[in-house]
């Protein structure tokens, strides 16, 4: 008998996020950076895939910036989400705004 597939409904202020992959990552130069690299509070990017009722600026697909430590990981079949609260999402990328920092991607 085969597991049946469950859908995911995230509660209150939680999201979803999957994190950008953790690999070896660049510089500006081209110098190659290994992922064991200490760097000390760093914040990555993640793509949204699901949010509670309760959230109100992050919605599902957008691309945030949080600080991995301390989050909560979960692993549904074979892949790692992170699961955090909206309040401890740093920024959202989007297209086009009317104000922000000027910087795109």
């Amino acid at each position: 008998m085969q597991d049946a597939k469950l859908e995911i409904q995230m509660l209150h202020d939680r999201v979803l996020v999957k994190p950008d992959s953790a690999g070896e990552r660049r510089s500006g130069a081209g110098i190659v950076i290994p992922a064991t690299a200490e760097v000390a509070r760093r914040l990555v990017w993640g793509e949204v895939l699901g949010t509670g009722a309760h959230c109100r600026t992050v919605k599902v697909g957008d691309r945030v910036l949080f600080a991995r430590d301390d989050q909560y990981e979960v692993d549904v079949q074979g892949a790692t989400y992170l699961v955090l609260r909206e309040r401890e999402v740093h920024a959202v990328a989007t297209e086009r705004t009317e104000h922000g920092t000027g910087l795109y991607l």
